[in-house]
């Protein structure tokens, strides 16, 4: 049922950044399930009548996406027949396997979330958020310097060079990689709830600096080195790669705090 809306969109995957992510998080919730196999299904049972609501839904979610194809734009098409195919999954696991799996196995399988691409309704707001987000730490990094700079909304102008922090700046592949990756981290590492939601939200200060960073780097180079910096260098258009290795830098220090605040929660008695 959902097998052309699911090709069209690893279709698609291939050439929209923002999709790059979604073939590899089936995997990564194979790999989740695998590991805790044996407490998910320990007791299984079937799910009969109660996991027919999620199945409704998805038919549902399905059908108002294929009635609306070609009426919305892509990305809001793909995440109406993406969310079918999460509650799909949802209630075909809940049927087979009962509600104690499906309890036991809530990370693999709302992890499977992710294949869903980001509605305009939110990436619009969300871009803008980090886009201005990074002109301001950005506005900060460069008076740290002492370089002299004028800017006028999201235009910075150094010496001889004027750039502009677009929405491509706003970093927001980076951004969704990242937060997978806190997501993936905060399961693997941390035990409490309250941690790994402090890691998932420390994603966004993280970008927006290392956004900010890039913008201000290559600004630079730029201004006081070769214009092609800006114009025509890889680091320009694909230099995300590093940038989201020197995020990950900064998430590592939040995750061995986090840690120790367990440990530290955990021998005062709190949970």
């Amino acid at each position: 049922m959902f097998s052309g809306p699911i090709h069209n969109l690893l279709t698609v995957s291939k050439n929209r950044e923002l999709y790059s992510h979604i073939p590899l998080i089936p995997f990564l919730s194979l790999y989740f399930l695998f590991i805790d196999r044996e407490a998910i299904f320990s007791e299984v049972k079937w799910g009969y009548f109660k996991a027919l609501p999620l199945i409704i839904a998805a038919l549902y979610v399905y059908w108002t996406g294929k009635s609306l194809h070609g009426q919305v734009e892509q990305s809001d098409y793909f995440s109406l027949m993406m969310s079918g195919v999460f509650l799909w999954i949802l209630g075909g696991f809940f049927l087979v396997f009962g509600l104690f799996s499906l309890k036991r196995a809530a990370f693999p399988l709302l992890f499977l979330a992710f294949i869903i691409p980001i509605p305009t309704l939110l990436l619009d707001p969300f871009v803008r958020f980090l886009q201005v987000g990074s002109a301001e730490f950005a506005h900060g990094i460069f008076k740290v310097t002492g370089v002299p700079f004028h800017r006028e909304g999201m235009f910075f102008s150094l010496p001889g060079l004027t750039i502009e922090v677009a929405e491509q700046c706003s970093g927001i592949r980076s951004s969704i990689a990242l937060f997978i990756t806190a997501i993936m981290g905060g399961k693997l590492f941390l035990e409490r709830g309250w941690s790994r939601t402090t890691l998932a939200l420390s994603i966004f200060p993280i970008t927006i600096f290392k956004n900010a960073l890039r913008i201000v780097m290559l600004a630079l180079l730029g201004a006081y080195v070769d214009e092609r910096f800006i114009t025509a260098s890889w680091l320009h258009s694909s230099g995300g790669i590093p940038f989201f290795v020197v995020g990950l830098l900064f998430l590592t220090p939040v995750v061995l705090a986090l840690r120790k605040a367990e440990r530290k929660k955990g021998k005062t008695g709190y949970s």
